[in-house]
C-alpha cells in the first residue's frame, strides 16, 4: 500500500491540472453528471480515493455531509484549498477510520483497478455503509484493461481493419501503465466476477449498471489529444471506456 501511495504523491500535480474543475472531459462531461444523480437524496457520503475533492464537492453542493479520504497528502492539500463543504482526511482505503453504519452512500470512483488488494477495501465499504446505503462505483472498463489489449492495425485483410484486441481478460494482472509521458501509474486488471462476487460477499446487491457511449473521439464530445485511440477511429465510438455499477447494503 505504501507503494501505491507514493505513486500517486508523484504524480499528484500530473493529476491536478489534467483531470479536475473541468480540464477532463471524461469527468466533466460523464463521470461527475452521473454520479450528480446517482447520490441525490443523499445525507451521508463518503467519497473514497477522494483526489482533490472533485466528486467530494459535488456531494455537498447537493447538500450532503460530504467526507473525503485519501492516501495522498498532495492530493488532499489541494482539495482543502479549493474548500467547498467536504471534511478531507487522510487514511487507507483497507481500514476506514470510521465507525459501522456511518454514511448512507458512497462513492468509489476509478480507484479500485489502483488496489493491490481489493478484498479489504471492498469489506470496509461494506461496513461503513448503513443498511440501505448505496454504494456508486466507476471503474475502467475491466474489459478494455486487460492486459496487452490495445487498438489494432490489420492489414492481413483487404481493405484493412482497425479494431480493438481483448487481452488475456480471465487472467488478474498488475502491473505499471504509461498514462501520459513520464507518468506510470499501477493498474490492476480483474475480470468484472472478480468485482461482483466482492461486493455480494460483503452483502453489496447491484441494482444498476452503465456502460456509457465515450463522450470523446469524433462522434462525441471532445477530443482528448493525439495518442487517444478513441479520438482516432469511430468504430471506437460504439466500445465502453467506463462501467458504473450501483449497489445497495443488505
Amino acid at each position: 500500500m505504501a507503494g501505491e501511495a507514493d505513486e500517486w504523491e508523484r504524480h499528484a500535480q500530473w493529476w491536478i491540472e489534467g483531470f479536475t474543475d473541468g480540464a477532463d472531459a471524461e469527468y466533466a462531461e460523464q463521470i461527475v453528471p452521473l454520479l450528480d444523480a446517482e447520490l441525490g437524496g443523499a445525507r451521508r457520503v463518503l467519497d473514497l480515493g477522494c483526489g482533490e475533492g472533485q466528486i467530494a464537492r459535488w456531494a455537498a453542493h447537493a447538500g450532503a455531509c460530504a467526507v473525503g479520504l485519501d492516501a495522498t497528502a498532495a492530493l488532499l492539500a489541494t482539495a482543502r484549498e479549493r474548500g467547498g463543504g467536504p471534511v478531507y482526511v487522510r487514511g487507507a482505503a483497507a481500514s476506514l477510520p470510521f465507525p459501522d453504519a456511518a454514511f448512507d452512500a458512497a462513492v468509489v470512483c476509478l480507484v479500485l483497478e489502483h488496489v493491490d488488494y481489493l478484498d479489504p477495501v471492498v469489506g470496509e465499504l461494506g461496513r461503513v455503509l448503513e443498511a440501505g446505503g448505496r454504494l456508486c462505483c466507476v471503474l475502467n472498463h475491466p474489459l478494455m484493461q486487460t492486459p496487452e489489449s490495445g487498438l489494432i492495425d490489420d492489414h492481413t485483410v483487404d481493405p484493412p481493419e482497425r479494431y480493438w484486441r481483448v487481452g488475456r481478460y480471465l487472467v488478474e494482472h498488475v502491473g505499471p501503465e504509461e498514462v501520459d509521458h513520464g507518468v506510470h501509474v499501477n493498474f490492476v486488471h480483474r475480470p468484472l466476477s472478480r468485482y461482483v462476487n466482492a461486493f455480494a460477499e460483503v452483502g453489496l446487491t447491484i441494482e444498476r449498471m452503465v456502460e456509457p457511449w465515450p463522450t470523446v473521439g469524433p462522434v462525441g464530445g471532445t477530443n482528448p489529444g493525439a495518442g487517444d485511440p478513441w479520438s482516432e477511429d469511430a468504430g471506437l465510438a460504439a466500445v465502453p471506456r467506463l462501467l458504473y455499477l450501483r449497489m445497495r447494503r443488505g
